[in-house]
């Protein structure tokens, strides 16, 4: 069975290809691009409360962060799925549950 986020990564490099993009999706400029769309996603919520915000809208823009941010990844060789559990791993010793649960306060004032 084939990994989806393989799937979706072919899927890219395949898009980018048919156009000649890959001159430049260098690691720069895609980090630029993913911050870009980042500020666009948090402009659907500026000025609003988060219920009033589109969620058509934010999907959208939501779908722009995720795409730019696989692309880095592929770009450096990095696996999406063991990046992220990695992450998950550093978070769970920098914010213990019995120390975090229920606050939102940085791991070094805990």
């Amino acid at each position: 069975m084939s990994n989806p986020i393989d799937e979706l990564l072919e899927q890219l490099r395949e898009f980018r290809d048919e156009r000649d993009w890959a001159q430049f999706h260098n690691a720069k400029d895609l980090a630029l691009a993913l911050s870009i769309e980042a500020a666009e996603l948090n402009e659907q919520f500026l000025w609003k409360t988060a219920e009033q915000a589109s969620p058509d809208k934010v999907r959208e823009e939501l779908a722009d962060v995720l795409l730019y941010a696989f692309q880095l990844a592929d770009k450096y060789g990095w696996d999406i799925a063991e990046l992220m559990r990695e992450k998950l791993a550093r978070n769970a010793e920098k914010y213990p549950s019995h120390k975090a649960k229920g606050r939102a306060t940085k791991y070094d004032e805990l």
